[in-house]
């Protein structure tokens, strides 16, 4: 096929599209299903109608081919899992009992059985469910979910591709089921996963499906050539199949490297491979492989991840290039746009021109379709679309938002002493222990305490009016003494003022600090039901006044215990929040860290004597190739240590990370050169103690002993063998006892009796280590 018919067969399709609903109205429904308010057809109802509204949207915006089977009533990984019939023992009672009770319990855990693991989704902040397997789990096929929805989109004459996880991906995002011996490597069991795979591409095929897509994102890492000559293995095999659909493989998130020649000369009909500024790599990469001929390439420059407008002239560039490299070539999303919120113009609080550079999940699927239609009609028949798009280009370049003078200069003059604390870690240690005077086995909690209806009410009451400032101030006061009571009289040691005057981690600092825009509808999810919204980080940052400073000092006031002052860290204001794209990672993180300083600068003046700067995010924004780690990690960890080290010694530094792969970034984790660091490790049962310890960590940690992703309450039995298990790795005058992660998403009943069970574990082995 000619360049010219290439272009001239050009679609428009994208990989998967926001779940939530304009409104939130899966969160809803499925919270009103496990409160008992929601019948389970009433939640099948609710989500089929949720599908039928995004496929015709898409239809709608131009998109010729729309994705099935990436909705989800939790996590698109755990809903593999269930295809594929990997359900860990644990949970086959109630899955065989009630099917949707039993996939919420692998999600959530039931008070009897813990859920799965749930870890990032390569380097976003979508959060999957990690599959457990072992050399006996035993594969069978499900595709009663995939082969519904593509009926579901087929009833409404549209044309369907049906997405899924592919086999490879699936087996390298596993973990060794419990019980499992550590180094058991998932991947082992591709042969027997293969079948069941081709079972459900039959059944797909018989319900009509022309095309398959399986996602193999994990490509784009890097792989050991077993790992490659499975993937090689793994489409050798589909594809040799004679009953299935055509297969298009797609990749994201970054370059393939080392992959692409294996795909691309796999017997599939079809490749999708990310071409923004990431990724941009493949252009060279696929030229060198001598393109796709004779296949169908699907091609990712629309950013799918970030939620700035296109530059429509340079994607058709790009566009331009590879249609000699392929028999077919179609215009895609660079990734799913489940990382995106659903639609920039319900914003109305947002000014006009600036609005105008943002292009949320529906304003992409419309760039999708113009680059479509600009490929295959010729870019006269898009002279509008291109002039606007140039003319909002250079709104945002030269608009005042984007830079601030002062706040460069500033940055500029930062120096490597600027990034030190001023003592070596012992003596800070020894400062600190007899300025706090606190017990071996020291309880505190991460930050948050529960955000009630009634707060949630109060800042919506404020909003609206309905309340005054000070009604609020008296609401938000009323809370905090109750968070400091009850933490007084459970008997935590560090305490914390519980949050209650904050929306979110990242938003409520945003808000504060010039250069970032707020959105009212910008709903993007992270797990599950809950969802953030993520700031729009527009220009350059600085701190017009103190941000939290008034509330922690109200809240040591109440008591002579020490109250952390809490801060949401630099990396991790960059990483959940739509970071501008118009000038390098490292400068905006410095920029952000400064502004940061001066709080964490003022809480000391103010009288705060332990300071936590989470850093949730650290791990989730590493490269997913090493080669990208170094610099990564270098103007990381500088970002934090620019934000902490201009502290007294005895004045206490925290840091606190969660729900990630840890292991590759202890050094990192050393480096941020943090008195204290708590870390995600319920779920995952002290793994990360361990590999601080065989690091050779040498300041104090506190690995979770109470996962507050789920409804259950630990017993204390349970949460003092953790803790037995975490002295196997860190000493006890280094260890702290901790829930995994904030406590805002939970209810009080079981807060207050999970931290009773985790202050009663600390008792009990803190009187086992002075009884010996």
């Amino acid at each position: 096929m000619t360049a010219k018919s290439a272009a001239a067969a050009a679609r428009a399709t994208v990989y998967g599209y926001p779940r939530q609903g304009r409104n939130r109205e899966l969160k809803k429904a499925v919270e009103g299903y496990w409160k008992g308010r929601v019948t389970a057809d009433a939640l099948r109802s609710t989500g089929a109608e949720l599908r039928r509204s995004n496929w015709r949207q898409l239809a709608d915006a131009g998109i010729h081919e729309v994705p099935t089977g990436d909705f989800s009533y939790y996590d698109h990984v755990l809903d593999t899992t269930v295809m594929v019939g990997a359900i860990p023992p644990r949970h086959r009672s109630a899955v065989d009992a009630d099917a949707l009770d039993g996939y919420f319990a692998m999600a959530r855990g039931t008070q009897d059985v813990a859920p799965l693991e749930m870890t990032k989704w390569f380097d976003s902040n979508y959060h999957y469910l990690v599959p457990e397997l072992g050399p006996d789990t035993v594969f069978t096929a499900d595709s009663s979910q995939q082969v519904t929805e593509f009926e579901e989109a087929l009833a409404l004459s549209l044309t369907a591709r049906p997405v899924l996880v592919g086999p490879v991906t699936y087996l390298l995002l596993a973990k060794p089921a419990p019980g499992v011996a550590a180094d058991f490597e998932p991947l082992t069991l591709l042969d027997r996963l293969l079948p069941v795979y081709a079972e459900v591409l039959a059944d797909l095929r018989a319900a009509g499906a022309e095309w398959v897509q399986l996602d193999e994102p994990a490509l784009v890492q890097d792989r050991t050539p077993a790992e490659l000559n499975a993937a090689e293995r793994a489409y050798r095999d589909l594809g040799a199949l004679t009953d299935r659909p055509k297969l298009l493989v797609a990749s994201y998130f970054d370059q393939l490297g080392d992959a692409l020649p294996v795909l691309a000369k796999a017997p599939v009909e079809g490749l999708a491979l990310d071409f923004t500024e990431s990724a941009a790599a493949n252009l060279d990469a696929l030229a060198a492989v001598g393109g796709l001929p004779g296949k169908r390439l699907v091609a990712g420059v629309v950013n799918g991840r970030n939620i700035w407008i296109n530059d429509l002239r340079k994607s058709l560039s790009t566009l331009g290039t590879l249609l000699g490299l392929a028999d077919r070539v179609d215009v895609a999303a660079s990734s799913s746009l489940l990382h995106v919120p659903l639609d920039a113009a319900a914003e109305r609080d947002i000014e006009p021109q600036i609005l105008r550079w943002l292009a949320f999940a529906r304003q992409k699927t419309a760039e999708v379709a113009v680059l479509a239609k600009g490929i295959s009609q010729g870019t006269d028949s898009i002279t509008a679309e291109l002039a606007a798009n140039r003319a909002d280009l250079a709104s945002r370049a030269t608009s005042p938002l984007t830079r601030d003078p002062a706040v460069r200069a500033r940055s500029e003059a930062v120096t490597d002493s600027d990034a030190r604390r001023s003592r070596p870690y012992p003596a800070r240690a020894a400062a600190q222990r007899a300025h706090l005077g606190l017990p071996l086995l020291p309880t505190t909690t991460i930050g948050s305490f529960p955000q009630t209806t009634e707060l949630r009410t109060a800042r919506a009451d404020l909003r609206a009016g309905r309340i005054d400032v000070q009604g609020y101030e008296a609401r938000i006061k009323n809370e905090i003494r109750e968070v400091i009571s009850f933490q007084e009289k459970t008997g935590i040691d560090v305490l914390v003022h519980g949050e209650p005057e904050r929306n979110d981690m990242v938003q409520y600092f945003a808000e504060q600090l010039t250069g970032y825009l707020a959105t009212q509808h910008g709903w993007v999810q992270s797990y599950g039901t809950r969802y953030v919204r993520p700031p729009v980080l527009a220009g350059d940052i600085s701190r017009p006044e103190p941000m939290t400073v008034r509330w922690t000092t109200y809240a040591q006031s109440l008591t002579g215990r020490p109250v952390k002052g809490m801060l949401t860290g630099p990396v991790t204001m960059l990483a959940w929040s739509f970071v501008r794209d118009d000038q390098p990672l490292a400068e905006t993180a410095r920029q952000v860290a400064l502004a940061l300083r001066d709080e964490v600068n003022d809480l000391e003046t103010a009288g705060t004597s332990v300071i936590q700067v989470d850093e949730p995010a650290l791990r989730e924004t590493l490269p997913l190739r090493a080669g990208d780690r170094a610099a990564y990690l270098a103007w990381a960890t500088e970002a934090f240590r620019l934000t902490t080290a201009g502290v007294r010694p005895d004045t206490q530094i925290h840091t606190h990370m969660c729900y990630a792969e840890f292991g590759d970034i202890v050094q990192a984790i050393d480096d941020l050169d943090a008195d204290v660091i708590s870390l995600e490790a319920a779920r995952s049962h002290m793994q990360v103690a361990r590999e601080l310890a065989a690091h050779g960590y040498p300041r104090e940690a506190g690995p979770g002993v109470y996962d507050i992703h789920s409804p259950r309450v630990p017993s204390s039995d349970e949460a003092a063998d953790l803790l037995r298990t975490g002295l196997k790795a860190i000493p006890a005058e280094r260890l702290w006892v901790n829930p995994d992660c904030g406590l805002k998403t939970r209810g009080w009943p079981e807060t207050r009796a999970s931290l009773a069970n985790l202050v009663a574990a600390a008792r009990t082995v803190r009187g086992e280590l002075t009884a010996s």
